[in-house]
């Protein structure tokens, strides 16, 4: 096919009016899960509430987010989901012998955490705490005969029989006691700390595994050695971990025997309830009378303490009990071994849910008798043997403190004062008072407030002061005194603490009070807190970098309760503390959480210099840290915060003094291309705002600000280092010099954008899969096109200068796919029409485009005739090119496109025009089978409708139409 040099565009004689789709009225989302109910009952989803509703039958809306709307068949997710539910875990069939024991473990978990809530006594929530914060790196021995390859431990549900003879049960049992006799004892010696935690398991196991097989016997064994472990204190720091290993196996033997007895005294009919009622009852006095003839004391306290829910079935007293076995714990030395069964005590009673605090208030007031043995010589010896400091060992007993005195003041005042007063009485105290610091209702302590400051000051030995302090700050951080005392408050605090010389202390300390200062302290009270911090700590490096992470609590805290955000941004001090993180990934981390609490909190706008230059500086710093070797989700992270930053900057109506922070940001940020960006939208922004001002009617003044704004966004897009972002940013500051009628500065920046295509690559990485970059830039051109129509032609440069010039470079453009610059030709088609009307579709106020510029001139006309031939020509050698390579479904769909375009715009009664259209339409019928169905049955009534327009107004045109569309019907 050659076309003609004689292309005339066809004038445009009738009135392009607007067909609006069809709306109606709808309450419910087309897309909406619906389900149908039908005559017989039956459910059925589907999809379209307004197909429903015309039905017959009822609807049921459901909500599509509730499970049992969501069809495994519809959804894939839960399809996949159920899938994997039928899979079984290869680790739960490795793991299927721990089984049994795992279900009693949780149980008993279960029903801790349901009988103590939520509140502070769930032992549960405590056990990992313990377990990750006591370890050791030591050698630990275990003394047992249940982890050995005896015959006895190989003993199984088949060698075990249901006995139906009594005298056989007896003699059997007593068998099993002769071969537990204590000469089987073995000791394992020299575990490290998970060798001795899988050993613990293994006896945890082995209980559970006897007691199903019927082995009672060997399963109080067990019981009873692992409470012999609890004497062992040969690894001091070690020992709190110990006692939550070896309690949790106390705690599933008491549940093995407390279900056993309830199943016992419930079992049966209703006549046998009281007979079982009786054997139950037998059978526990029978528990109690066995543990009792224990001879050693702390196996046997600690064994009546698991089964201490058993009392129940002997319809005794709990209290009793209790008191009984307060009493007997007094008879354990070792102080440490002591409070840990003191802590077990108070754990099983508290699930006894007894009002009565009596046994606890005297396990405590027990405690505090015998708390100076703590500071004895043969204590001491055994610490300076194990190396281990006195303050460490004080700390051993936290745990077990603070659960007794938890359990103490829990829902309940009534011991509080009688306890402070005795702790006053008793030297090297501060043991004691940081449990009652933990343990004490905030409420209580602030209302104390100075009592409890006086008494910290006077401790001496034990738990250093910085951390009785820092204890006391937590407290008061959650309730603080009244309002007049807190200023107060505050300062006698801070008496004590300001005597510590040691840096380490003084840091620990204030740690803990930066939120009630935050909360509570005007902002100069804040400001001058972090003036001492910055003074105190700032002459050492070492202390620096060793307490940054305390650094960096105490600014969280101060910026998340200090609920003026700008206003700490202006104090003296603030910025100065930012010096004390020395290394440069912490102070960026610090500075990232600033910016980001400021995006947060701050207010939508500021034009106050000193917090923008606070913003700044912590900006730049941000800045500087990325480089070449910062990874993209960082960099990403650190623009969004100054991007953010800068948008919140706003000085009203001074447009001048905006645009001077947008060039100081512009040189503070030079390593983001994002905040580039940002800066360009802004400043492009800016230019509208003035625009909308003065209405489009400029004076010499606004003008010459605007030409300010667009150089300045000229200036910057190079420093961008994506070639598409320039592109985009070019063309829309090129939009906005056209819009304010800066026809100069327009001109540069789409001759910017245009020159930029051939540096553009060809394809993009995204989610890791190669994609081309023709639909960008076939979207792109699409968008200059249509800028292009409205932009006067410079009388330096020529006719269409622009359009030339964007003909030339998509030519120097490799594309992935022919049809890519096709597609373009086809809109610069589009285009070109548009430039031949006497009256263009649009138009900016103020800017004479060439409609008006050249008045339908002839010679202009030519030009765009010309030009119509060359884009045709172009469009015809990539159909060409489409041939050679067989892509017929894109050549076939593509002549279509140039066949509409060649009867709407040019003039068909030229010869070689009307054969080009037939013969286009020709080459699309040739390969339709390989089109989209009916594509081409549309075209062609399309190309009827606008038949039916032409043959009154324009009949000679529309007698070539007809003819074509009768030769391609034909076909």
């Amino acid at each position: 096919m050659k076309m003609a040099s004689d292309w005339i565009c066809a004038p445009r004689l009738y009135e392009v009016t607007k067909n609006y789709f069809p709306s109606y009225q709808t309450f419910e989302h087309p897309l909406k899960l619906v389900t149908v109910v039908d005559s017989k009952g039956t459910r059925a989803p589907s999809l379209g509430s307004n197909a429903s509703s015309r039905s017959s039958s009822m609807s049921v809306l459901a909500d599509p987010l509730l499970q049992t709307t969501l069809d495994a068949a519809l959804d894939p997710l839960s399809q996949f989901a159920k899938q994997e539910q039928d899979i079984i875990d290869p680790l739960t069939q490795m793991a299927s012998e721990y089984e049994s024991f795992k279900k009693v473990k949780s149980k008993i978990r279960d029903k801790e955490s349901l009988d103590v809530g939520e509140d502070t006594l769930n032992w549960s929530s405590r056990r990992l705490t313990i377990l990750n914060k006591f370890t050791t790196s030591e050698k630990l021995s275990i003394s047992t005969s249940f982890l050995t390859t005896s015959t006895s431990s190989q003993l199984g549900p088949d060698t075990i029989k249901v006995q139906t003879v009594v005298s056989d049960k007896v003699k059997f049992r007593l068998e099993q006691l002769d071969d537990f006799e204590d000469g089987s004892v073995r000791h394992m010696m020299d575990l490290n700390q998970q060798e001795y935690i899988q050993r613990i398991e293994q006896l945890n196991h082995e209980l559970v595994q006897s007691w199903h097989n019927d082995q009672r016997v060997k399963a109080l064994k067990i019981a009873i050695q692992c409470s012999k472990i609890l004497a062992d204190t040969s690894v001091l720091s070690f020992y709190p971990s110990q006692f939550v290993l070896i309690t949790d196996i106390l705690d599933i033997f008491g549940k093995l025997v407390y279900d056993r007895l309830k199943q016992k005294s419930t079992s049966g009919p209703e006549s046998m309830r009281q007979a079982n009622a009786d054997s139950a009852r037998d059978t526990c006095q029978n528990w109690f009378f066995k543990i009792a003839s224990i001879r050693e004391l702390l196996p046997r306290l600690y064994v009546e303490m698991a089964i201490l829910k058993c009392y129940e079935f002997l319809n005794e007293s709990y209290d009793d009990a209790l008191l009984r076995l307060t009493k007997a714990l007094r008879g354990i030395g070792d102080p440490l071994v002591a409070v840990y069964a003191r802590c077990y005590l108070v754990r099983t009673g508290v699930l006894l849910h007894t009002p009565n605090k009596t046994y606890i208030y005297q396990n405590f007031k027990d405690f505090l008798y015998i708390y100076q043995t703590i500071f004895s010589g043969a204590i001491r010896s055994e610490l300076n043997r194990q190396r281990v400091d006195m303050s460490y060992y004080l700390a051993l007993y936290g745990p077990a403190l603070n659960f007794i005195l938890e359990a103490l003041v829990h829902k309940n005042n009534l011991y509080n004062e009688e306890i402070l007063k005795d702790v006053q009485m008793i030297k090297n105290n501060g043991t004691i008072l940081m449990a009652i610091l933990h343990a004490f209702q905030p409420e209580f302590i602030a209302a104390h407030a100075f009592e409890f400051v006086n008494i910290l000051s006077a401790s001496t030995e034990g738990i250093s002061k910085s951390q009785l302090f820092k204890a006391l700050g937590v407290s008061m951080s959650t309730c603080s005194p009244l309002c007049e005392s807190k200023q107060a408050f505050l300062l006698e605090v801070f008496k004590t603490i300001n005597t510590f010389t040691d840096p380490n202390e003084y840091i620990i300390s204030v740690e803990s009070w930066a939120q009630y200062i935050a909360t509570n302290m005007p902002i100069s009270e804040v400001n001058r807190f972090l003036g001492e911090i910055h003074t105190r700590i700032s002459i050492s490096k070492t202390v620096c970098e060793k307490h940054h992470q305390q650094l960096r609590n105490i600014l969280d805290k101060v910026l998340q309760y200090q609920k003026n955000i700008e206003l700490l941004l202006v104090q003296e001090h603030f910025l100065v503390y930012l010096d004390l993180f020395q290394k440069e990934s912490l102070k960026v981390e610090a500075c990232k959480h600033i910016l980001d609490i400021y995006k947060r909190n701050g207010s939508d706008s500021t034009n106050d210099p000193i917090v923008i230059n606070a913003l700044m500086y912590i900006g730049k710093i941000l800045n500087d840290y990325v480089n070449a070797l910062t990874v993209e989700d960082e960099r990403r992270q650190i623009s969004n915060l100054i991007c953010s930053f800068i948008r919140k900057v706003h000085f009203g109506i001074d447009f001048e003094k905006q645009l001077s922070f947008y060039v100081e940001a512009r040189g503070t940020f030079s390593n983001l291309d994002s905040v580039y960006n940002t800066l360009v939208h802004s400043v492009n922004k800016l230019a509208m705002e003035t625009c909308q001002i003065v209405q489009y009617k400029h004076s010499r003044k606004t003008l010459s600000f605007v030409k300010a704004c667009v150089a300045f966004c000229f200036i910057t897009i190079p420093s961008i280092t994506s070639i598409q972002q320039q592109m985009d940013l070019y063309l829309l500051s090129g939009q906005v010099a056209l819009v304010n009628n800066c026809l100069g500065q327009a001109d540069a920046c789409f001759e910017e954008a245009l020159n930029l295509i051939p540096e553009l690559q060809n394809t993009i990485d995204i989610d890791g899969k190669s994609r081309t970059m023709d639909s960008y830039l076939i979207s792109f051109l699409n968008n200059m096109l249509a800028t292009l129509v409205l932009v006067p032609d410079s009388p330096d440069q020529g006719v269409l200068y622009l359009l030339r010039l964007l003909l030339d470079v998509i030519q120097k453009y490799s594309f992935a796919q022919e049809s890519g610059r096709a597609n373009i030709y086809l809109n610069a088609l589009d285009m070109l029409y548009v430039q031949s009307l006497e009256s263009f579709p649009y138009h900016i106020p103020g800017v004479i485009s060439n409609d008006d510029l050249y008045g339908h001139d002839p010679k202009f006309l030519g030009e765009v005739n010309n030009l119509c031939a060359f884009v045709v020509e172009e469009i015809l050698r990539c159909l060409s090119q489409l041939g050679s390579i067989q892509q017929y479904k894109l050549q076939a769909t593509l002549s279509m496109e140039l066949l509409v375009r060649i009867v709407r715009y040019a003039d068909l009664s030229k010869e070689q025009i009307y054969l080009l259209a037939l013969n286009l339409g020709l080459l699309a019928l040739k390969h339709e089978s390989v089109m989209e169905p009916k594509y081409i049955v549309r075209v062609l009534k399309s190309l009827e409708d606008y038949y039916k327009i032409l043959q009154n107004i324009y009949p000679s045109q529309a007698s070539y139409l007809q003819q074509i569309i009768l030769r391609l019907q034909s076909k």
